[in-house]
């Protein structure tokens, strides 16, 4: 009755179900794999915001490029105080307020922005304390430059002078006159009156969009494995009732041609 298993029609239909069971089965592995990574970054993230003061302080060239592993990384740098911006619309602790943004010019010649601390309500470059003057020491976490994609971050389009939308060095760059370091520091402790800023996760590391379309790709691959036993399944009880049909005669003959009347 199972013959039919032994036809070249079959032989191609299970040869295709072999590979595409375990390829799909690989996949949905992979898939479910990139989201477990990505939950991880997600956990991961979240540890980095608190920043470990007890951790010695790294110099800062040592931690450049900003990455997912060094962000949030305490580090120091030593420089001079120089132009003074203010980063409106962020929010600690549910409240409104403002970044105050100060640049450090470093020995090697860059300035360094570093959000020196938080003050509540609308941005009011009077009410931000004056930076320390002479050669200063700041320590703090090491933060990625932010994209307009970021959560809290709008660009520079309608602010004031004085004021910028996000910490990067594509916005800072024409307003000071030296290169801009591609990162930012926000200082562990605050002063004169300023409220320090916690450190923010890296972009790109949470349980976003892509994330869940990993999920997503997850449960396609899976459900394309179960219809391909699905299909093979059907195929072959289609298959069987017809040949146990035509063991038992059930299959009608085809009729005999008619001849022609012309």
């Amino acid at each position: 009755m199972y013959r039919f298993l032994l036809t070249p029609r079959w032989w191609g239909i299970n040869v295709f179900v072999a590979l595409a069971i375990p390829l799909c089965l690989f996949m949905g592995s992979w898939q479910l794999s990139r989201f477990q990574d990505r939950a991880q970054d997600h956990e991961d993230a979240k540890q980095r915001t608190t920043v470990d003061t007890s951790a010695k302080a790294r110099p800062l060239a040592g931690l450049l490029p900003v990455d997912r592993e060094t962000s949030g990384e305490r580090t120091t740098a030593t420089g001079r105080y120089g132009k003074q911006l203010l980063v409106p619309d962020r929010t600690l602790d549910d409240k409104s307020g403002y970044y105050v943004l100060t640049l450090l010019r470093t020995d090697g010649g860059k300035s360094l922005p570093v959000v020196r601390g938080w003050l509540p309500g609308e941005a009011d470059a009077a009410k931000a304390p004056a930076p320390p003057k002479g050669e200063v020491t700041v320590t703090g976490a090491l933060q990625a430059s932010e994209s307009p994609s970021s959560d809290g971050v709008r660009t520079a389009g309608g602010l004031p002078t004085g004021q910028v939308g996000m910490i990067s060095a594509a916005s800072l760059v024409n307003l000071v006159p030296d290169d801009v370091y591609d990162a930012w520091v926000t200082l562990e402790r605050g002063a004169d009156g300023l409220r320090p800023v916690p450190a923010a996760a890296p972009e790109d590391s949470g349980l976003d969009i892509k994330a869940f379309q990993n999920l997503g790709y997850t449960g396609e691959w899976f459900v394309f494995a179960g219809f391909v036993v699905f299909m093979w399944f059907r195929l072959f009880r289609r298959e069987r009732e017809s040949a146990r049909d035509a063991a038992l005669g059930l299959v009608p003959e085809p009729e005999a041609p008619q001849p022609s009347t012309t």
